[in-house]
């Protein structure tokens, strides 16, 4: 059995390797809570194993993101420094690839003025448009992947000890990403390949209504004309194939 080194180590691969698919020569931006600095290292590792030009890390801190909620003026909230959305926007333009690593915690702002949140939201939609149209798009290579934290394991294992919560949350992510078995890449790239064949298959299907029976269960649900279906992978502006979602959603589901 591989030790959680080994297995962290893998991951970052993983999401380099698969997730966004680095290139010689790009740039590759890491979007990332301080707490999981040692993942980011990995993340950066493989980046210029790969042959990335630069890696550029963009820290997030949960402490210091509260602070400005509850002390802040409004103000600050409904602005945007145009400086760091020229900059997303620059990179992106250039083609790097983003790394996006999910962890902070899910109650983070919980008590906060809402009105200071919708504020910046709305600052931050408008600021950076463009360089969300290359993220939606898929012009550029970007992923998602989840990182343990304390936050997130007591709310996925809210019976067990917080050492241990994390312990449990790191092992279901290294299951759920195929980190677990013999060869991970090889792993990612079959199960691609199985769920562009799949897409193909409901693509030319056409089906107007889905019906799920179980025990317990009886739902249809009802498909819109000409809707279209898409797998996890994807090909950017470029022609390179990346993998948008690493998929730890499943993760981070939260207890109803």
């Amino acid at each position: 059995m591989s030790s959680f080194t080994e297995k962290l180590n893998t991951y970052a691969q993983l999401a380099v390797e698969v997730g966004v698919n680095v290139q010689r020569g790009q740039h590759v931006v890491i979007n990332a809570s301080t707490d999981v600095r040692e993942l980011v290292r990995l993340l950066a590792k493989h980046s210029y194993e790969k042959g990335a030009k630069n890696v550029t890390v963009n820290w997030q801190d949960d402490e210091l993101s509260r602070l400005k909620y509850e002390m802040a003026p409004f103000e600050a909230f409904e602005e945007y420094p145009e400086w760091e959305a020229k900059g997303k926007e620059e990179l992106a333009k250039k083609g790097a690839a983003f790394i996006s690593v999910v962890s902070s915690d899910p109650d983070l702002l919980k008590g906060t003025d809402g009105k200071r949140i919708a504020a910046f939201q709305k600052a931050a939609g408008k600021a950076l448009h463009t360089y969300r149209q290359y993220i939606q798009s898929d012009k550029v290579s970007w992923t998602v992947i989840g990182a343990a934290s304390t936050g997130w394991a007591k709310k996925v294992f809210p019976d067990q000890p917080e050492e241990t919560a994390v312990q449990l949350l790191w092992e279901e992510i290294f299951k759920t990403t195929r980190v677990n078995e013999e060869n991970p890449v090889e792993a990612w790239k079959k199960h691609d390949q199985n769920l562009h064949e799949k897409v193909e298959h409901l693509n030319k299907k056409h089906y107007s209504a889905l019906h799920y029976q179980a025990e317990g269960t009886d739902l249809t649900i009802e498909l819109p004309k000409k809707h279209v279906w898409a797998g996890a992978g994807s090909v950017n502006e470029s022609g390179h194939e990346f993998m948008a979602n690493m998929p730890t959603e499943e993760v981070f589901t939260l207890p109803q």
